[in-house]
């Protein structure tokens, strides 16, 4: 599924977020950066130690946080590490907001054109799918209604069920616009 928001793409697709093609690829990242399991050990395995090593040099970042490294041996030239928040702590809601933000901000600023995220904080982290959806995707289109270089922002989504919350989500979003 596309939408337009101005000059922009945004796309849902379901899939492996490590066979895209994009500038980047987000990482749904920890605050210590430590690639185990997930999206994370995804990574890791197909983007190579390269990453895990530049994370380590990082140190780590905050939740709501974004840290950017080089994508090893991914599609993708780079890896954004967005670090969501567990479901239940306090500010969740605006820490994943943040971190999706963040993450956008962190593209512009390196000049890319075009950005993938996951589900970020909804595997191990808990995190209940629709919030997700409508957090991310209402701050992606508010960020993409702004002045931005960015041409194409992904959202790919692992299964089925996932893809189609977010679908519903976005239609519902851009039916009010």
């Amino acid at each position: 599924m596309k939408v337009k928001i101005n000059e922009t793409v945004l796309e849902l697709t379901q899939g492996d977020i490590t066979d895209q093609t994009t500038d980047a690829i987000v990482n749904a990242a920890n605050a210590a950066l430590q690639m185990g399991g997930g999206v994370a050990g995804a990574i890791r395995r197909k983007g190579g130690p390269k990453i895990q090593e530049e994370c380590n040099k990082i140190g780590g970042t905050h939740v709501g946080g974004a840290a950017i490294t080089t994508g090893g041996n991914l599609k993708a030239k780079y890896v954004i590490h967005a670090v969501g928040p567990r479901h239940g702590e306090e500010h969740e809601d605006a820490k994943l907001k943040d971190a999706t933000l963040n993450s956008l901000i962190l593209a512009e600023q390196k000049n890319l054109k075009s950005i993938a995220f996951p589900a970020i904080s909804t595997g191990i982290f808990g995190f209940p799918k629709d919030r997700c959806a409508t957090i991310m995707l209402s701050t992606a289109i508010a960020y993409l209604e702004g002045p931005t270089n960015l041409e194409k922002v992904v959202y790919c989504l692992y299964d089925q069920k996932t893809f189609e919350i977010f679908k519903g989500i976005l239609q519902s979003l851009t039916q009010r616009r």
